[in-house]
């Protein structure tokens, strides 16, 4: 453990802040650039509203608990300052990406560009204590919980002929939210919203293959199985909401469902780690059938980032070795393939065999997010583990 701390605190400090820090801000009109290039240079000048909020977050959750570096409240200043301007429609819906300047470019009808500027505006209340924020963050909560019940207040009208069904990453969102609402903010609506998604967790959770479902019926009796999104297992989600329902546990007592979130930890691995080449796949059909994905034979970095930070978690909580040897696996595969020693930041898409497809650094779907979220907190779980005494990390 104490070698896996120095090794993600150097990567984190001196490699995946610096490359982000110097190359995604946009000082002159705010927010933050996504689309980088291997060494940096912007090739899309759009901005995408759920990763400048992610930047945001990310930054100021850096310097909450990581370094009290007035760059990184800058940094994130930039992130808020652009999403409360520009990213909101007169309905107060969140637009999926915008130009440069701030104007519309494109709508999505999901909630998540809002997740994330709800949890912007929160860590930055946190570490600015401007409680208009906070205000923000709560309202703005409300909302999005409207909008995953009757996604038709986004416009998207529910089809006569799709099931109702539960979907793993809203599931996940709201209980996220909650998790960082509960820390501020006591009200026992979020516990029941925690309460509701370990309850929703289950029923996602496939008892043969040990994994969650993508998607669920709410009728039991309803056959999905016959269409893809029905069989439709994503191992990067799976993988986060083994380690949510850990966090989760912090505010409701439940042991059956920490004994669920390691089988589903482990059976996820198993089932859909490549035995012939390495790394874990990115879409997979439970029953070995075509996926509408054309992407699910490909190695991605996040669902990596994810593995590394729920087994080093599965780990310092247990103690049990089968944690160390699946970490030791995943974090040869993710730093041999992704970490860019020589320009800096970690690269994100790999063919199956484990060749680089992209060497651009960033994307519309791909910024200052899942890589420095999994080393940071990787780090702060060691130290708790091994009892390192505070102040700035160093």
């Amino acid at each position: 453990m104490r070698e896996y701390r120095e090794i993600y605190f150097k990567n984190l400090s001196a490699s995946v802040i610096p490359f982000w820090y110097n190359n995604s801000p946009d000082w002159e009109h705010g927010g933050s650039f996504s689309c980088l290039d291997l060494r940096g240079n912007v090739y899309d000048s759009k901005k995408y509203v759920w990763l400048v909020a992610r930047s945001a977050w990310m930054f100021a959750r850096l310097f909450n608990v990581f370094d009290r570096d007035p760059d990184y409240l800058k940094m994130a200043e930039l992130g808020i300052d652009y999403l409360w301007k520009y990213a909101r429609d007169d309905q107060g819906r969140y637009y999926f990406s915008l130009t440069r300047k701030g104007e519309p470019w494109f709508f999505q009808r999901k909630p998540y560009g809002a997740v994330f500027a709800m949890m912007a505006y929160l860590e930055y209340f946190k570490a600015s204590g401007k409680a208009e924020y906070k205000k923000e963050a709560i309202d703005l909560f409300r909302k999005i919980h409207q909008w995953i019940q009757d996604p038709a207040r986004l416009g998207r009208p529910s089809m006569q002929g799709v099931p109702a069904m539960s979907n793993l990453a809203d599931v996940m969102v709201l209980a996220s939210m909650a998790l960082e609402l509960a820390a501020v903010e006591n009200d026992p609506q979020y516990q029941e919203i925690m309460v509701s998604a370990l309850k929703q967790c289950r029923r996602h959770f496939n008892p043969e293959l040990k994994i969650l479902m993508e998607n669920v019926p709410d009728d039991p009796d309803q056959n999905i199985v016959q269409w893809p999104e029905g069989r439709l297992f994503n191992p990067g989600h799976s993988i986060e909401v083994a380690w949510f329902v850990i966090h989760l546990l912090e505010y409701v007592e439940d042991s059956d469902m920490f004994s669920l979130a390691l089988d589903a930890l482990e059976g996820s691995l198993n089932f859909s780690w490549d035995q012939q080449y390495g790394g874990i796949y990115y879409f997979m059909d439970v029953e070995g059938k075509p996926t509408l994905q054309l992407e699910s034979g490909m190695k991605l970095w996040w669902p990596h980032t994810e593995a590394i930070y729920a087994l080093v978690l599965a780990f310092c909580r247990t103690e049990d070795a089968r944690w160390l040897e699946w970490l030791d696996k995943v974090h040869d595969y993710a730093f041999s393939h992704f970490v860019d020693n020589e320009n800096g930041a970690w690269f994100g898409y790999c063919d199956r065999y484990g060749t680089l497809t992209h060497t651009s650094k960033g994307s519309h779907y791909k910024g200052f997010f899942h890589v420095p979220r999994a080393l940071l907190f990787s780090i702060l779980e060691i130290d708790r583990y091994l009892s390192i005494d505070g102040g700035t990390i160093a």
